[in-house]
Order: structure tokens, then sequence, then C-alpha cells
């Protein structure tokens, strides 16, 4: 199909205006907060990433139900968020007056102690390339690479779980990001068992078409054959779906979509919606369409979490509604061990029991949702059921993706552990001293460690 401006734009553009920490308490919805609620925000907005924009608060938000409104969970800062330490740290030092230095080197520790980057992603997972470490690019899996361009680190509004937020912290020294695409392209010409190319951040979409395709085109040409597969990770559909439909380079972007199928690659747009209420505006429906026109597969994904989604009901409503608009239910997460991961974790045998009771209620259309995953330090963890063996009740785990392959679809067992949230909680099952993989983790680690 070919794309024409007259086919998409269905009306002006629509003004981007976007809330962050120095004003959120102008955001006109807040008016009838009391100040110790606004209060508690700043705080907890001046140690975890805020951005919200006028979209979401217009469509998203039912400010009438703000207490128990999945919505306003995903966007917004709640006290709990923050330790109750790290919180009343902050408090004191606004409250008496402190200046910004005193509070960013007090925010610092804090953010040192959210552990910023699990899962070795500013270690195991950074390449070598011509003896040297090619920041900003992580591959942690033999055939898919991730690509952090440098101008798509931030997202139209963020979200209040993210695992992502040390790229929003104005901390150089915690972001992952690549300035520089040549250095990219070099080093997926050298790797020809890569078949995927994950283009990630923040949210690629908030780049201008002209940028993004700046980075993506190169890769179409028959050097990159090997390359069968191009994703953007994008929150858009939900944030910003206008950035599909009404924005000044709406039609160039879905062009770029379609000169990428053309190409002969498989165009996955990965899309986080979290709950169903992502899904009910006019404007996301209509952005699907428009992205599915162009001959792009939308999947989509999103962790388990307190607070917002941690409900049978929620899951199966939207996986159907999913199926119905033609999106592709992808991963069901555990919510990583990172940020306000305690406002949000469950227990692993609480999230699966979610799982099981939602993928019931699907038909087979809806049963591609994986999960629930643990992405961890060794691979993708998949937590396939509870059983009892030998008399021992244990977690049935396997890998999806690990870091090696041979990893992949291994059963094996854990002790039960009905309080675990993370793998690193749980141990070997049967009396085993270690997990099958350990040992080979280990020594990938210290390797990495020594430069070997």
């Amino acid at each position: 199909m070919q794309i024409n401006d007259g086919d998409i734009h269905t009306g002006k553009p629509v003004p981007f205006k976007v809330y962050t920490h120095s004003n959120l308490n102008k955001i006109p919805q807040l008016r009838n907060f009391d100040k110790e609620h606004i209060f508690a925000m700043q705080v907890v907005a001046t140690v975890l990433p805020f951005r919200v924009n006028q979209y979401v608060l217009d469509n998203l938000i039912d400010w009438n139900n703000i207490s128990d409104d999945p919505m306003f969970q995903l966007t917004f800062p709640q006290q709990q968020m923050l330790e109750p330490e790290h919180f009343e740290r902050i408090a004191g030092l606004i409250k008496s007056g402190a200046d910004n230095i005193e509070i960013r080197s007090a925010v610092r520790e804090i953010h040192l102690q959210l552990n910023p980057h699990p899962a070795e992603q500013r270690t195991l997972n950074v390449p070598r390339h011509k003896n040297l470490q090619l920041e900003g690019v992580q591959h942690k899996y033999r055939e898919t690479v991730l690509f952090f361009p440098y101008q798509g680190q931030v997202c139209h509004s963020f979200c209040t779980f993210c695992f992502r937020w040390p790229q929003f912290v104005n901390d150089s020294e915690l972001r992952i990001a690549l300035t520089e695409g040549k250095r990219l392209r070099s080093y997926l010409r050298d790797q020809k068992e890569v078949t995927d190319l994950l283009v990630t951040g923040g949210d690629p979409l908030v780049m201008k078409t002209s940028i993004l395709a700046r980075h993506i085109e190169p890769i179409l040409g028959s050097e990159f054959d090997h390359i069968q597969n191009i994703r953007i990770g994008t929150k858009a559909l939900t944030y910003w779906p206008y950035r599909f439909t009404r924005d000044s380079d709406s039609a160039d972007l879905l062009r770029l979509f379609e000169r990428i199928v053309k190409s002969g690659k498989h165009l996955a747009i990965m899309a986080h919606f979290t709950h169903w209420r992502e899904l009910e505006p006019d404007a996301t429906v209509d952005a699907i369409r428009e992205i599915q026109s162009t001959g792009a597969v939308i999947r989509s994904q999103s962790p388990v979490l307190r607070h917002l989604n941690d409900d049978p009901a929620v899951w199966v409503k939207l996986w159907r509604r999913q199926v119905q608009l033609g999106v592709v239910p992808y991963y069901m997460f555990v919510e990583r061990d990172t940020g306000a991961r305690r406002y949000f974790e469950i227990p692993l045998a609480r999230t699966w029991e979610i799982y099981q009771k939602a993928i019931q209620q699907v038909s087979g259309l809806g049963r591609t949702a994986r999960g629930p995953s643990m992405s961890a330090g060794p691979g993708k963890v998949e937590i396939q059921g509870v059983s009892v063996v030998n008399g021992e009740k244990c977690f049935v785990l396997r890998f999806i993706q690990g870091r090696n392959p041979d990893w992949v679809e291994r059963p094996y067992f854990a002790s039960y552990n009905p309080g675990a949230t993370w793998l690193d909680q749980l141990n070997p099952a049967f009396g085993e001293d270690k997990f099958f993989y350990e040992d080979e983790y280990e020594e990938m680690r210290k390797k990495h460690t020594c430069g070997c």
C-alpha cells in the first residue's frame, strides 16, 4: 500500500505539551490535591524520573478515581515507591532549603542503592569490537543486538516501574547511549550470527523520522542481509499515538516502515501495553491500523505489577483486545530487580497463578504470550509452573533465552519459596548445590572481568 499524507492526517498536528519534576505542581488536574500529596510526589520525582504529557492527562487517567486508577499508578510518583529512609532523607533536605548540589549528591547515593543496571547491562552485555567497548550497544543473546541511539533516550511519558530509569536521571555515568551509528554498523557486519536488531531506549520514536531513518536505512543494504528482523521498542501507541497520525512527519514515519518491509526485512513494533485501558482511545486504535497498513507487525509485552495489573481478569481483557486489533501478545514479564521494584513486585508463585488463570481464558491466538519471564543475568527465565517432584514442592523453570543457547528449553527445578520475587532468591531443588548453568555463567563473568 502506498501511503500519502492525505491518507493519515485526520486533522492539524496536535501540540505536544509535557510536564516534568520542575513543573509538576502546574498540572491543572492536580489543583484539588492537598499540598502534602503534591509534596510527596515532588520528593519521589526528585529521585525517580517523572514525565507526563497532556494527552495522557486528558485521555488515560480517571481523575475521579485516582486512588484505584491504573493509569495514575503507571505515570505518577507515589510515596511508597521510595524506601521510607530514602523518602525522609530527600524530604528533609527539601524542607530545610538544602542547595541543589547537596540534594543531587544524596539522590545519586540513593540511585546507586537501587541496582541501576541489573542483569549485567553495563558489563557482560556490552560487546567489544576492535579492542573497544561498544557503549550504547548490548549483545546478550546470540541472535539479537540492542541499539540505544543517543537521540532516543527519553520517552513521551515515563512509566513509574521502568527498569531503564537510569536513562532519564541526567547522570551520564548511568546512561546507555551510542552517538555514532557507524560503530554499530561496523560491529554488525562482523556478526553474521545476528538476525535481529532491536532499536530501543528510552523510546526511539521520540526522534524525528529523518534521524530514525539515518540509523535504520543503512541496515537495509545487501551487506546486512543477515539482519532479517528490525524491532523498534516503543510506548508511543499509549503515550502519544499521534506520532503515527498527526505529527508533522507521521507520513514520513509510515513511509520509512514501508521501506523497511519492502527491503525484505520483517519490521516488528514492540509495543508496551500494560493495561487494557491503554487500548481504549480511538487515537490508539487509529494508530495501530496505520502501522499495520505498512506491513509491520505489532507485538506487545509488559510486566505484571502490583497496584496496576496483578489480576488475571486484566490480562484476559488485555490479550483479547490485542488479538482483536491484530496485536500479537508477546511477553508477560516479572518486575525487574531495580528502581521502585518493592512497590510493584509480586511473589513469583502469585505471578505464575496470574499468568495461568489468564492464559486459560483466551483462545489459541492469545496464547502466544510467554511468561512469566525474568530477564535475569543468565537469561530470560520462564516460570513454567509449580509441581511436586519426589515429595518436594518446587518451581519448574526453563530458559526462553540464555547467554549460552544450549541452556534454552532445558527444564530445571528450584525449591518452592512462596515469598521469592526474583531468580536470586531461589535455590536449587533436591539438595543440589547449584543450578546447572551456574559454573559456566560464573566463568563468563570472570572472563569479562579479566578481559580474556
